[in-house]
């Protein structure tokens, strides 16, 4: 793939702020299991309303700073699918304004250009062989393509899961509990290589064989490498996409020589920034401590090189 030194790709925010006022709020299952029903779900209603409120201000602060995507955090909804302490959102006593205003982010969102996604937490396995893991992973990605329906976001990212002792079986199980979803996930759903079990090369014949786009996590594939360059797992990954393709990009905490390079630094080192990334097509998400200084901070960069 061919790359200009002068074009660069859309940058993406994760979740959070490091030094913006804006929060996103949660609670824990145990709080909220100490409350009468009534009393959770009045707490829960006051939660989403403000995580909602804090998602627009999130996308004003992306567009104001020409962060081109965002992806909002796996408990937007708190503790939506927790088995005692879950929720309908049709339950909530404002649940038409919590949607409402959701949908509001969505028409900001594609008013501004700026694209959403989601990445459910690691529980979140369809390889799993525990049928109880498998129904809640379900359900999580359920309730994440419901509120993606609502602000318009095209991406639930997921990892392939674990090997469970026989990586091809895990695998197999993995392309048939995908053949399994409704459509408002499938249509959403990507795989992302890690930095434990599954490589490129593991993902892209499951991508290709389910139509499911490999996000392709470049941080990952220098900690698990496989057969595969840098370049020929870009040009790969691009190849599984039917819209804009979205990667991640780290740089690891102590250098690559350093004790665990899996963990993740503030910024970005430009130096781990492929080449074959300066691409205006695609969508790179920022993964790094200092969240929004890190984007700016790496856009700026990428502008002098």
């Amino acid at each position: 793939m061919s790359a200009s030194p002068k074009t660069n790709p859309r940058l993406g925010l994760c979740c959070q702020f490091a030094e913006q006022p804006i929060k996103f709020r949660t609670t824990t299952a145990t709080a909220l299991l100490r409350l009468t029903r009534r009393e959770r779900l009045s707490k829960l209603d006051d939660l989403c309303l403000a995580n909602a409120n804090a998602l627009l201000a999130s996308l004003e602060f992306c567009a104001a700073q020409g962060i081109g995507a965002f992806r909002i955090n796996s408990q937007i909804l708190p503790i939506k699918t927790h088995p005692q302490a879950g929720y309908e959102i049709q339950e909530l006593p404002r649940a038409e304004e919590i949607q409402a205003r959701f949908q509001a982010c969505g028409v900001f969102a594609r008013a501004k250009g700026l694209r959403l996604s989601f990445h459910p937490d690691q529980f979140v396995v369809l390889n799993s062989p525990d049928p109880k893991t498998l129904s809640h992973s379900i359900a999580e990605l359920s309730y994440q393509a419901e509120v993606a329906e609502w602000v318009g976001a095209d991406t639930l990212n997921i990892h392939g899961g674990g090997a469970y002792g026989d990586k091809l079986s895990a695998l197999k199980a993995l392309r048939r509990n995908i053949g399994t979803l409704p459509a408002s996930i499938r249509s959403r759903l990507t795989l992302e290589n890690d930095d434990k079990v599954f490589t490129p090369s593991d993902l892209l014949p499951v991508c290709t064989d389910t139509g499911v786009p490999l996000v392709y996590d470049v941080h990952h594939h220098r900690c698990l490498p496989d057969t595969l360059s840098i370049d020929q797992a870009t040009d790969r990954a691009i190849a599984t996409w039917n819209r804009e393709p979205l990667f991640h990009i780290s740089s690891p905490l102590e250098g690559w020589h350093g004790p665990k390079p899996e963990r993740h630094h503030d910024y970005i080192d430009p130096r781990d920034f492929p080449s074959a990334w300066r691409n205006p097509g695609i969508t790179v998400e920022v993964e790094a401590k200092a969240k929004e200084l890190a984007v700016l901070r790496l856009r700026a960069d990428l502008g002098r090189l």
